[in-house]
Parts: structure tokens; C-alpha cells; sequence
């Protein structure tokens, strides 16, 4: 199961495990907090905009050095973020100081910190649980105003996507995670083992914590006050399981590992994986045909959860088959890919409005609101729109970036006759093909022809033209009707402006 995304992970449905209300006079309620969030996300409809202020809540964990770690989903976008401590009635201004959405992780610093006089950290495991252990999860859930626990055991271990660029272990448990658990900590003997994140939908019973061996990486990472992220191979791979297979590859029936299906980098010569190598070991650790390893402790975990212990300046050593010979390499490893349709990542998109349209970079997020509704979906992809049919592609070159038109057309009689080309992808400008958002604001400010003439990247959509001189002209009067104080975001004040 992949773990959903950061923004929407805070939507767990209400399980029914045993809860009880705290101890108040057992130390470590102290070192657990509840986290409000007044959060402003993008609205994707209108970029130029945020979404209106909402108001959320999560919990979170007293750490050293005089910290407060939660989820990152409980603090995205967040313009007010305050901490309150069980049985206090005031709220401690808050500032986020480190925020790693592909982990789901974020650590909080007060104004006031003499706050962690009478709230210790909370000590964590040096270990992970084993499996059955029970466990008790703290935290601030809806449906009451003090702390709650429930309490179940580990069910299982696991190396799994957190997201669509990350991966990690993940416990899963039995005891109930709700609405406001998020950023809680999980205890087995009054030690930390990891932090609540997620759910399994609205399954009974099934929840996802972050181990205390995630946040100690974490933790690690932003030491230097930049979280660099954790690095991962991109290379597709299968399970070498098939008789037919292995006969194919002439690899002995003693010999285990995964074959690689697709390497990461299939056009550069130098990329030390080829198609049909075997990968048998990573570092010293002996990889299985399900692409397993064994730990110490017997529990089996997908072999890549050794890259990010093993991984020095950006390479992991692997061992590999390759025609009938065993050969030693130095994979490189990289914290994050560029997709062509990437993630926001906290950020807020960037957009240009033209007249009635408005241009923005496809993003993730967007795609993935299209893609909830089947039949929308169904007809970007009957009509061949690259929002669909390149998905998962990473850029064609450096820049590349697909353009969408981000938000319903606003209503102007320049747009007289024309279909809303809502979400529809830029192809060309007066023959140019459009590279990406700041190629189109520069296409469009170097205009001299009478007409503009705007074609799509699709089989369905009409071409759009328009009078240079009155598309311009109304650009202010669209702005000033629709209350949008400027016609681009900050990053492309300067490409339009000409400077």
C-alpha cells in the first residue's frame, strides 16, 4: 500500500480500537502536545490565489534540543502554527524550522522556550519493535478536547513508498489512528518506537507509523539546517522467480537477486546498470528472488532499504551478474528526480494570466484532482493529452515543462465563440513550441504579429486566436473585474518586464 499524500494523509477514517483518556501524572503526557495549524494551501483552480484559511490540528512530540517534531501534512502551508501542552489552557506561538513532506516529517521551535523546563523529550527506542509488541499511541484525535490513547500491537514491518519519490520502514499497527493523531507518538515500554502518520483508507484497525530509525535519519539530515532528503535508485526491476526467465539469462540455478527490467538511466552509456543484470548483493548483504534481504533480527525487507545507510557521496556498492560474470559496482543514488509533472512540495504554483487565460506548470496535484473523476480522466486520455499519455516522464530536456491553461477561462468578449479550454496543455504560439511557462512568457512578450494564435497538445481542442493589441488590452480590464492584483507570479515579474 502506498502511503497517500502528505496534504491529504490528516483524513484517516475513525477505527475502533480500545481508547482511554491519559494519566495526568504520568510524566511522558508531558512531552506530547497538541499542534494547531491555521493552513492556506494553493488553490489549483486559481493560482493566483490561496485557498481560504482553514483551521487544523495534529500532535506533537517533545525532542532534544528543545524541538517539537509532528507530520509535515499538520503544518503544509501553515501561516499560524501554535502548541499546546496537556491541561494548559494557553497556546505558544510556533515556527517551523524543518519541513520534509516525502517523509512526512517536520520539526517546530517556540518563541518560548522555557516551556521545555517542565516538558522533557521523549525518549525514543534504539530499536525496532518486534512484531506483536504492544503498543500504545498518544495523541489529540477529534471527538474530545484531552489526551487520548489507544492501544493494539505491531502487526508488521515493512520497507514501503511514503510517496511518490520517497521510501522508508513503516510499522504497521493495530490501534486506532484518527483524525488528529497525526504527529503522535507510538510507545512499546514507555519508549518511543515512531511517530503516527497514516492510515490504510477507511479500513478498521490498519495504521502507519514512522520509526524512530526514519526520524533518527531525518533528524540527521537537517543537522545542517537543510533537509537534502533521502536517496533512492530510480531503476525498474523484476523478480527473477520465472524458470523461463532465468533459462533466458543463462544464470545458474544457484544464484539469486533481482533482475533489472529498466535501469534508471537507459540513454547514458555510463550508467553502471543494464538491462538484465542481476543485482545479487547490496554492500555485503545477499539479496533474494523476490528482491528481499534478511536483518539481524530475521524480519525480510526489500534489499533498498540499505541505501540509505549504505550510500557514500551519492553511490551505493552493489553486486551484479552480467553475462555469466560477477562484477562490482558503484550505483549512483539521488534524494529526488525531476518528473515533468512534479510535486508542488509546499510550494505555491507559479502562473501567467494572458487576457481571459490563465497559465501554470501541470503539477502533481492537479493531475491527481483531474484523476479522481473517472470520466474526466477517461477523456483526457481518449483524446491524447500529455497529462495523461506522459505521466511519469521525466523532462525531454533541461526546463521542459508541459503548460496547462490552470483555471476556467475568465468571461471576456475577446473569448467570444470559444470552448473553455480548461486544463488543456499549450502546444505552440504562433508556430513556437512552447518549452515551458517561462518560455511562454517570454514567447508572448516578443510578440509583433496582429494576431496570437494559441494551439493545444491534444485531438479535441480548438485553436484560439486573438487580436494582439486588444488580448493586451484586456489583460488590465480582466484583472481589475476579477480582483487579481498582478497578472504573474514573483518569479516571472522580471521575464515579462523584459528585464
Amino acid at each position: 500500500m502506498r502511503a497517500r499524500p502528505f496534504l491529504l494523509a490528516w483524513l484517516f477514517g475513525i477505527a475502533a480500537s480500545p481508547a482511554f483518556a491519559a494519566d495526568d501524572n504520568t510524566p511522558l503526557q508531558e512531552s506530547v502536545v497538541k499542534v494547531f495549524a491555521t493552513m492556506r494551501a494553493p488553490d489549483l483552480a486559481r493560482p493566483w490565489m490561496k485557498s481560504s484559511p482553514r483551521d487544523g490540528s495534529g500532535t506533537g512530540v517533545v525532542i532534544e534540543g528543545k524541538r517539537i517534531i509532528t507530520n509535515a501534512h499538520v503544518v503544509a502551508y501553515a501561516t499560524q502554527v501554535m502548541v499546546q501542552s496537556q491541561g494548559s489552557g494557553d497556546k505558544l506561538p510556533a515556527e517551523v524550522v524543518a519541513f520534509a513532506p516525502g517523509i512526512d516529517l517536520a520539526v517546530l521551535k517556540l518563541e518560548d522556550e522555557s516551556f521545555f523546563a517542565a516538558h522533557p523529550p521523549l525518549p525514543r527506542a534504539a530499536k525496532l519493535p518486534e512484531v506483536k509488541d504492544s503498543v500504545l499511541v498518544y495523541g489529540y484525535p477529534t471527538g474530545g478536547t484531552s489526551l487520548s490513547i489507544t492501544k493494539g500491537i505491531v502487526s508488521r514491518i515493512e520497507f514501503a513508498a511514503y510517496g511518490a519519490q520517497t521510501e522508508g520502514l513503516r510499522i504497521q499497527i493495530d490501534a486506532a489512528i484518527n483524525p488528529g493523531n497525526s504527529g503522535g507518538p507510538a510507545l512499546v515500554d514507555d519508549k518511543m518506537i515512531g511517530i503516527a502518520f497514516s492510515r490504510l483508507g477507511t479500513a478498521d484497525n490498519i495504521g502507519y507509523i514512522i520509526p524512530t530509525e526514519e526520524v533518527e535519519l531525518f533528524l540527521k539530515d537537517i543537522a545542517d539546517g537543510t533537509y537534502d532528503g533521502k536517496p533512492r535508485m530510480f531503476d525498474a526491476l523484476q523478480t527473477l522467480e520465472n524458470e523461463a526467465l532465468r533459462a533466458k539469462l543463462k544464470i545458474d540455478r544457484a544464484a539469486k537477486g533481482i533482475v533489472v527490467h529498466e535501469p534508471g538511466e537507459p540513454t547514458d552509456p555510463a550508467y553502471p546498470l543494464k538491462k538484465w543484470d542481476l543485482i545479487t548483493r547490496i554492500g555485503d548483504r545477499e539479496i533474494d528472488n523476490d528482491g528481499q534481504v534478511r536483518l539481524d533480527n530475521g524480519l525480510r525487507v526489500r534489499f533498498q532499504y540499505f541505501i540509505q545507510t549504505l550510500a557514500r557521496d551519492g553511490k551505493v556498492p552493489l553486486t551484479i551478474v552480467r553475462d555469466g560474470e560477477t562484477v562490482p559496482i558503484n550505483l549512483p543514488v539521488t534524494a529526488h528526480r525531476v518528473m515533468l509533472i512534479d510535486e508542488l512540495k509546499g510550494a505555491y504554483p507559479s502562473y501567467f494570466v494572458y487576457g481571459p487565460l490563465v497559465f501554470s506548470p501541470a503539477t502533481a496535484e492537479l493531475v491527481g484532482v483531474l484523476g479522481r473523476n473517472p470520466s474526466v480522466a477517461e477523456f483526457f486520455g481518449s483524446i491524447g493529452s500529455p497529462l495523461i499519455t506522459r505521466r511519469g516522464d521525466r523532462p525531454a530536456f533541461e526546463g521542459e515543462q508541459l503548460v496547462v491553461v490552470a483555471s476556467p477561462m475568465f468571461p471576456h468578449k475577446v473569448a467570444k465563440g470559444y470552448s473553455n479550454p480548461f486544463a488543456k496543455v499549450v502546444r505552440d504560439v504562433n508556430g513556437v513550441k512552447i518549452k515551458g511557462l517561462r518560455h511562454l512568457v517570454e514567447t508572448l512578450r516578443d510578440l509583433k504579429d496582429e494576431y496570437v494564435v494559441i494551439e493545444f497538445d491534444d485531438r479535441a481542442s480548438e485553436t484560439l486566436v486573438f487580436k494582439r493589441k486588444e488580448i493586451m488590452a484586456a489583460t488590465d480590464d480582466i484583472l481589475t473585474d476579477n480582483g487579481v492584483r498582478r497578472p504573474y507570479s514573483d518569479d516571472l515579474a522580471k521575464v515579462w518586464d523584459g528585464r
